[in-house]
């Protein structure tokens, strides 16, 4: 009974933490074009305690030779259609929508790891905004919430996301998705987005029916790649998976596009910025004797 409570307290704080950085994800306006995303001194609230700079190495870590990266979707892929289409159907509610919508999609996952009551992301998704929808928009038409759901197939890169995963495969390292998503899925964002050709076989947790930050998750890429884990770089978008990965032993870094606050979770990542290009140049610090 006391190891159902520990499991059962881990993951309420588990949500607790990642509802905060989900909604910081949901605030993030996109940029105006040709110009690049804002730095967080440019960004930061006074009234908050003060995000991770750009460039932070949190834990100087030895040089290495860095043989494989195991990247969260989200690292590469920008979720923000969603939120426009939901936007679009609902002016003035589709934020606090698109909002509710992620964190429960996130609370499904862990319960149905939790319960050993696993279904693929796309399922999760129609659920939880089913949920969500049943919560705050109970009049939407049909058409409308297919039209939501299909704004996840619409999904492209971000725009640092080619040249930096392109500077990366030319040092000779393997590149992969360790994601909750789909390879399905996976697949149709790296057409939309023409990343063909960079990734290696998807690492997507359908394989093992256990959602991040579940170990049997994160094990993927050390039984694929062959590889110790301090060879094994992660890269991080939400502060919840940097702990799962940190945790599991990873060195990790956080591509905080949102600019959220470090979670209070005993861990810290090892470098932190804003874009792939930042985690490029973590890697490149990691690895400097690897030939280019």
């Amino acid at each position: 009974m006391s190891d159902f409570i520990h499991s059962r307290r881990r993951a309420i704080l588990g949500l607790t933490a990642t509802i905060a950085a989900i909604r910081a994800v949901a605030a993030v306006q996109p940029p105006p074009p040709d110009q690049p995303p804002p730095r967080p001194d440019q960004l930061a609230n006074p009234a908050r305690p003060a995000v991770p700079p750009v460039g932070d190495i949190s834990t100087p870590l030895p040089a290495t030779a860095i043989g494989a990266i195991a990247f969260d979707g989200f690292t590469v892929f920008d979720p923000r259609p969603v939120l426009e289409a939901a936007e679009s159907m609902l002016p003035g509610k589709g934020r606090e929508l698109f909002a509710a919508w992620r964190v429960r999609i996130f609370e499904y996952t862990w319960l149905r790891t939790l319960t050993n009551t696993y279904a693929d992301f796309w399922q999760v998704t129609e659920d939880a905004l089913n949920f969500t929808l049943a919560t705050m928009q109970p009049d939407l038409p049909e058409a409308q919430r297919k039209n939501l759901l299909d704004g996840w197939l619409l999904i492209k890169a971000w725009p640092d996301a080619l040249p930096a995963l392109q500077r990366l495969k030319q040092r000779g390292i393997k590149l992969a998705f360790l994601s909750d998503l789909s390879a399905s899925h996976l697949d149709t964002w790296i057409a939309n987005s023409g990343l063909q050709g960079l990734f290696e076989s998807h690492l997507s947790t359908d394989l093992v029916s256990a959602y991040k930050p579940d170990p049997r998750a994160y094990q993927m890429a050390i039984d694929t790649f062959a590889l110790p884990r301090n060879q094994i770089v992660f890269a991080a978008f939400g502060g919840w998976d940097v702990a799962g990965a940190k945790n599991f032993g990873y060195p990790t870094f956080w591509v905080n596009r949102a600019n959220a606050n470090a979670e209070e979770l005993g861990v810290r990542a090892d470098g932190v910025g804003r874009t792939l290009a930042d985690f490029a140049a973590f890697v490149e610090q990691m690895s400097p004797a690897m030939t280019r």
